[in-house]
Parts: structure tokens; sequence; C-alpha cells
């Protein structure tokens, strides 16, 4: 199968520039090194050479079609992208200003630009120094995960598939991404919670419930400093066992107050 019929397949035959290139890179890969040694097919390496020649040129690429024409599973077809591209020594890149420009949200771009700077940083400093030089913030997935968040927390909408498709990622990288940058930079790109969760409204009007008898209660023992023990437990009851506690306390009282003969002589009138 040609280029042009692989690109015609994947909706790149109108777009002529994107084609070259990928043939381009494809002879580049053929003079370079072996890709089958990789294990990267014929076919494979054709579809990793379009899609970098579409992210060159800004172009949509559609990574789910590119992966089953590929018959690859989409991490396995991950690892052949990165490989070749290492191979061709080629580098995709995504500009935070044509991300700005292509989705409408130009005022997003320092808002970007800062939080991409602060995560580095931060994320830098939570490894140990010998890897940090290894550490690479240049891939797209970055930009566009900073980018995303950035829109989302200013209530702007982009579309998440097509920015997964700009940065050459899958959508679970690109979670993944988006994630750690919500975990460590908060406090540019996170969202607090509009609405609580019901049990938990409930269980904090449960808590203040009890509260007031306790508060009541420090305040009278620090004001008088004689509680004793039994006050204490008693305050600490529910209303429905104090009240409870209550009757049993004077049934009890009444129990003992009674003389035994006329409690007998009460039983013995119920009987009859």
């Amino acid at each position: 199968m040609d280029m042009s019929s692989i690109a015609s397949r994947l909706g790149l035959s109108g777009s002529r520039p994107v084609v070259r290139k990928a043939a381009e890179l494809r002879r580049l890969c053929d003079v370079t090194f072996d890709s089958s040694v990789l294990g990267i097919g014929e076919v494979c390496k054709a579809i990793i050479c379009l899609e970098i020649a579409a992210s060159k040129f800004q172009v949509i690429f559609d990574r789910a079609e590119a992966v089953r024409m590929s018959g690859m599973s989409e991490k396995a077809y991950i690892r052949s992208f990165n490989a070749l591209q290492n191979g061709l020594g080629v580098k995709t890149t995504l500009d935070v200003r044509e991300l700005g420009i292509q989705f409408g949200c130009v005022r997003l771009i320092p808002f970007v630009q800062k939080g991409l700077s602060l995560y580095k940083e931060r994320f830098l400093a939570a490894l140990p120094p010998s890897r940090r030089a290894s550490t690479d913030f240049g891939r797209p997935v970055f930009t566009a995960a900073a980018f995303y968040l950035c829109a989302k927390r200013h209530k702007l909408k982009v579309d998440k598939l097509k920015l997964i498709d700009l940065c050459g990622t899958s959508s679970s990288e690109f979670t993944t991404v988006s994630t750690s940058m919500a975990d460590l930079c908060f406090d540019v790109f996170g969202i607090a919670k509009e609405k609580k969760d019901a049990k938990s409204i409930k269980g904090s009007r449960e808590l203040l419930d009890v509260l007031p008898s306790k508060r009541k209660h420090d305040d009278d023992s620090d004001s008088s400093g004689e509680s004793s023990g039994d006050d204490q437990d008693e305050l600490d009851l529910p209303t429905y066992k104090r009240h409870k506690k209550m009757e049993k306390e004077a049934y009890n009282d009444w129990k003992s107050s009674k003389k035994p003969s006329d409690m007998a002589l009460e039983v013995s009138s119920a009987a009859n």
C-alpha cells in the first residue's frame, strides 16, 4: 500500500504538503536505520510518518483510525511512534500561541505559560537529582494538557479530542498528565468543587445537632468548675436517650417510695 492510499484512508488526501513530507520522512527512515529491527512494518511506518508530518503542519490526525490500520494495540503504536521519531531525530512541538489562536482563547496564553513553568519547577523539585536531567517537558502533551486545564478553569470550551489529536498522544496519557498538573499546581490549574455531597452535608448537620449541648456543658464547667461525671454523661447523650433515662429514673424513684404491702395489693387488684 503506497503513501497516497494510506493518506486517503486517514482523510489526508487533500493535504498534499503532509503527504509529501511523510514520503520524505519514510525515505529518510529507510536510509538512516532498519525499522524492522524495531518491530515496525512498512504500513505502520508509513502511518507514523504521516502522523509526524500532520503534526508538523498542525493538521488534525485520526489516531484511533491509525492504530486500527496498523494492526497494533494503542500502547504498541505509541512505543513504535516514539522509537521512529527518535530514530529520525524529529521532535514535534506544540506552540501555546498557535493553540490560543486556533481555539480562539488568546487570553489564556500567559496563564498556560505560567502554569507550565510552575509545573516544571515543582515536578523537578520532587525528583531525585539523578533523574532531573532526563526529564523531557518539551513533549506536546504537556502544552496541550496545560492549555486544556487553563481553559477549563476560566470556563472556556475547547475540544479535548482535537487537542489530543494535535499533540499526538493517547487519551490515557493526556489524562495522566492533566491529573499530575492539577495536583502539583492546583493554584493555577485546579477547579474548586461547586457542590458538596448530600451525605456529607447531612453528616455535618447531625454533628452540629450534638455540638451545642457539648459547648453548653463546656461553658458551664468553665464558669462553675463543679460539674459531676453523671451530668457530663447525661449531657453527652442524645435527646431521646436523655428522656428515656429520665423516665426510668422517675419510675425507680416511684418504685422505691412504695411499700411492699402496697405493691402486693396493686398486683392483686390488677390480676382480678
